[in-house]
């Protein structure tokens, strides 16, 4: 009998406490993750499997993001859906053309008490770059020199907005002058930019990979840089005038050659992963959130010789991976990430070469990210696709000029895909132009004063489509080329009444607006300029847009 009411009271208590609904989740993402074509004005929404605690949801904090150009996305939180979705709407738009970057920390709870899991979660997304033709003129070229004596060796840099003035500034790092060089925007939508600032900011010798971040989630763009000759890793936060605080130097394996930033252990900032080719190994540098990074953690990439590295949700759980050029074993490798500061591998495949340096992007529109690698002493390049699961498919080999050293995606064209620029030491800058399933087609070449080592995809005009920094490490000088012309004018233009069709009722509906007799014709005001945005005036020109887009020769021209 005693036993019997002892196992009825437990049943009892286990009936009437409340049922543990296990952890916070996140059902959906918005924009999707890896999307190509997020507008620069779009919030960013993350529903939930459960309301949450708005105590728990803290900007820059707990739910935040960061745009690679434009920088920390500022902004308003909202809610909907009974508090399970969660929205930031940004103050300013984004960059056209960048990617972005979602963190999410453990920290953020539900109204139930229950945790994010303690990875917390992360995902990508671009934004839409606007058409372009892919013509391209020089506006100028920027030396990073002091005297014309001294080579300043200009190897690699960023081109974030440090200065929060929405125009995007260019940081050249330096390997002779150990240092960073800043050329400010003028900002007045010409493109062109001021003499590098004085002083320089100091880093170590050889210094040479970098990465844009907020490390300190103070609203400012910082920067990361692997010193190769003093095996170290140099950290410089930013003041928001374009200027850096004096850097934080931390000792890691010999010879640091790839760098990359990411929420490694789900405590909502950004620590670092990079490689260590001579070392042959990886190592994490952990954030404490403000800014200060712990000992290096030391564990093997899976292959000899790491050396390109960059961060991407390879098997697509909401936590950033690793992809790896390991140049001696020639392999690309997938490390993912397990959510604790640790990483484990996952795959590798055969890069093609004797990989130098890789980028990641949906090259084929399929979802999923994929690997543009570039291989020196074989003066290719390669595309490997992502199947979603942190597998790679066989390398799709392309010749380049000898010995590339580079290799960057972005959607030049604004089509919606991603274009592909390698840079070679002994030879040029090349453009492969993307059909939209990941076949990469040469475009055109861009000749290098003396020798291609890398180049910056970004909107330094602030014109919606994408220009050209490239940078020639002998020659020291960074070269401007702004994206003019006209380029295709999007899906759908001329259709001025909607109906899927360019025709005479098209016409009818612009004389419909201009008469201010709309009916159905919502879209009378059809002409662009410059595109995609309609010139709010319903005339003559909305009618010859309709007949270039009947004919086949819509572009983004201004009317």
């Amino acid at each position: 009998m005693f036993l019997f009411s002892r196992i009825a009271f437990l049943l009892f208590v286990c009936w009437t406490l409340p049922a543990s609904a296990g952890e916070l989740t996140v059902v959906s993402v918005d924009p999707p993750a890896r999307v190509l074509t997020a507008d620069v004005t779009t919030d960013i929404r993350v529903t939930f499997d459960r309301p949450v605690d708005r105590d728990s949801v803290i900007v820059n904090q707990t739910f935040w993001a960061f745009a690679r150009w434009s920088g920390t996305v500022t902004g308003t939180i909202g809610y909907a859906d009974g508090d399970a979705t969660v929205i930031l709407t940004p103050t300013n738009p984004l960059s056209a053309g960048e990617s972005v970057m979602v963190i999410l920390s453990h920290d953020l709870m539900a109204d139930d008490g229950s945790n994010l899991r303690s990875a917390g979660y992360s995902y990508q997304f671009w934004t839409r770059a606007q058409p372009g033709s892919l013509e391209f003129e020089q506006i100028d070229t920027l030396s990073t020199r002091t005297t014309p004596g001294e080579s300043s060796r200009a190897y690699g840099g960023i081109a974030s907005d440090l200065n929060g003035d929405r125009f995007l500034d260019i940081t050249v790092v330096n390997e002779d002058t150990a240092d960073l060089r800043v050329f400010l925007n003028l900002a007045d939508g010409t493109g062109l930019f001021d003499d590098f600032l004085q002083p320089t900011f100091p880093v170590n010798q050889q210094a040479s990979p970098s990465e844009p971040a907020d490390f300190n989630r103070d609203g400012v763009v910082d920067i990361c840089v692997a010193n190769i000759s003093t095996s170290s890793v140099s950290v410089l936060l930013g003041n928001g005038d374009g200027t850096f605080a004096a850097q934080q130097e931390m000792v890691v394996g010999n010879s640091p050659r790839g760098i990359a930033a990411l929420d490694a252990d789900g405590d909502g900032d950004l620590d670092i992963a990079n490689t260590n080719f001579v070392s042959s190994n990886m190592s994490v540098l952990l954030n404490n959130g403000s800014g200060a990074f712990g000992a290096p953690l030391f564990w093997e990439g899976g292959a000899s010789g790491e050396r390109a590295l960059a961060a991407a949700d390879m098997n697509e759980d909401g936590i950033l991976d690793l992809a790896i050029g390991a140049i001696s074993a020639q392999q690309i490798l997938v490390n993912t990430g397990n959510g604790n500061g640790t990483f484990s591998f996952a795959s590798s495949r055969a890069s093609g070469g004797q990989t130098w340096q890789l980028v990641t992007g949906d090259v084929n529109a399929d979802g999923h990210d994929d690997v543009a690698v570039v291989n020196s002493g074989n003066s290719n390049g390669a595309i490997l696709l992502g199947d979603g699961a942190g597998q790679l498919a066989a390398p799709s080999v392309t010749p380049t000029d000898p010995f590339a050293i580079a290799t960057d995606l972005g959607d030049l064209d604004g089509d919606g895909d991603l274009d592909w620029l390698t840079s070679s030491f002994s030879g040029d800058w090349r453009l492969f132009r993307n059909n939209g399933d990941g076949t990469m087609v040469f475009d055109q070449e861009f000749a290098a004063p003396a020798a291609a080592s890398c180049s910056v995809m970004f909107d330094f005009d602030n014109d919606g489509d994408m220009d050209l920094g490239l940078i020639d490490e002998i020659a020291d000088v960074i070269v401007l080329m702004r994206n003019v012309g006209c380029g295709a004018a999007p899906s759908g233009y001329g259709d001025a009444n909607g109906d899927g069709m360019v025709d005479i009722f098209d016409i009818l509906c612009v004389l419909d607006g201009f008469a201010g007799t709309f009916n159905d014709c919502a879209f009378a005001d059809v002409n662009l300029a410059p595109c995609p945005t309609p010139d709010a005036v319903i005339d003559i020109f909305d009618i010859l847009a309709v007949l270039d887009a009947f004919a086949g020769t819509a572009s983004c021209c201004a009317a």
